[in-house]
């Protein structure tokens, strides 16, 4: 019976690296996430504690494999003990039977001189019954640690079967790929937004554009008045009111053209501010569909195979 749980302890340890190459690629994989979702998060922390797990379980096992070993070599010692007694008191029985049967009128009986001398290696009734009891009783302690071993062994399968499962299920990949869908899909909606006031911040610098267009002509003209109404002669160069609301003109002009060139410097800014948050939530959203894909695809795919219960406890 010690040698069967021997068996189940020897499968159940062999069955423990697939969890553990399970764990460690699923670590792996997550490595090759990138950039902010290269994060240490729940399901990070219990992948470690997984690993952990599974490595003190296989050391665990290990150490009560080698306690039955040794246990079972002590048994077979035991029994090996009680073999060779029994052996010997077939051997003595059948030798006192043999003798018991002599008479007188045997023919094979014979002289055998020094016969009646005592051997320097006999024993005693005392010391006889004494390596008898000695031997049953070393054997029945041996057979009362090979039950508790057994018993120890049987619940150390279960319970580290039960530990197993309990961390495998509390590496939780579904809630987080739950989870990082939601942000992609938030980041999807916020590029959405953002390439529509590219849009509007497009028409609108090229509305600026035009504006600054439409103003050139009007002050190239009054500029043009300006300047041909400076070669007037004597004193016909006056400052009358024509000249006055010239003057005027071109400075609303002027002016009206700095303030559409300073708002269109603005809006080429935001543009290209809006251009570079563009690119930031492309990369995000590239990045966690990444990271969707090898929780999804690769993590969970593979965790399928991992050992149920029984097979856990070495009974498959």
């Amino acid at each position: 019976m010690l040698v069967q749980q021997k068996v189940r302890l020897e499968k159940a340890l062999d069955t423990t690296d697939i969890p553990y190459s399970i764990s460690t690629d699923n670590l792996r994989c997550r490595e090759r996430r990138e950039g902010a979702e290269l994060v240490r998060d729940e399901v990070e922390m219990e992948l470690i504690k997984e690993v952990d797990l599974i490595r003190n379980v296989q050391e665990l096992l290990k150490r009560t494999l080698n306690q039955a070993v040794e246990q079972i070599r002590s048994n077979r010692d035991a029994k090996e003990t009680l073999e060779m007694d029994y052996s010997d008191k077939v051997g003595a029985y059948e030798m006192d039977d043999k003798c018991g049967r002599y008479n007188n009128q045997s023919t094979n009986i014979q002289f055998h001189f020094n016969s009646s001398k005592y051997e320097d290696n006999t024993s005693t009734p005392e010391s006889w019954a004494q390596y008898t009891h000695e031997n049953i009783y070393k054997a029945e302690r041996e057979r009362m640690a090979c039950i508790n071993l057994r018993s120890l062994i049987d619940n150390i399968l279960q319970d580290t079967a039960e530990d197993l499962r309990a961390q495998c299920a509390a590496v939780d990949f579904e809630n987080r790929c739950r989870e990082e869908e939601d942000a992609k899909q938030k980041l999807e909606t916020h590029l959405q937004k953002t390439l529509e006031e590219i849009g509007n911040q497009e028409k609108n610098i090229a509305a600026l554009k035009q504006a600054i267009s439409d103003k050139s002509p009007p002050l190239k003209v009054a500029q043009t008045r300006l300047h041909d109404r400076s070669y007037r002669p004597n004193v016909e160069l006056c400052r009358d009111h024509v000249q006055l609301r010239l003057v005027s003109e071109v400075g609303e002009l002027t002016e009206s053209l700095e303030a559409l060139k300073l708002k269109l410097e603005e809006s080429e800014h935001s543009l290209r501010n809006l251009e570079d948050t563009r690119m930031s939530l492309e990369k995000d959203i590239t990045n966690k569909a990444n990271s969707i894909f090898i929780d999804r695809e690769k993590c969970m795919t593979l965790r399928t195979r991992y050992p149920n219960g029984l097979k856990l406890q070495g009974y498959q």
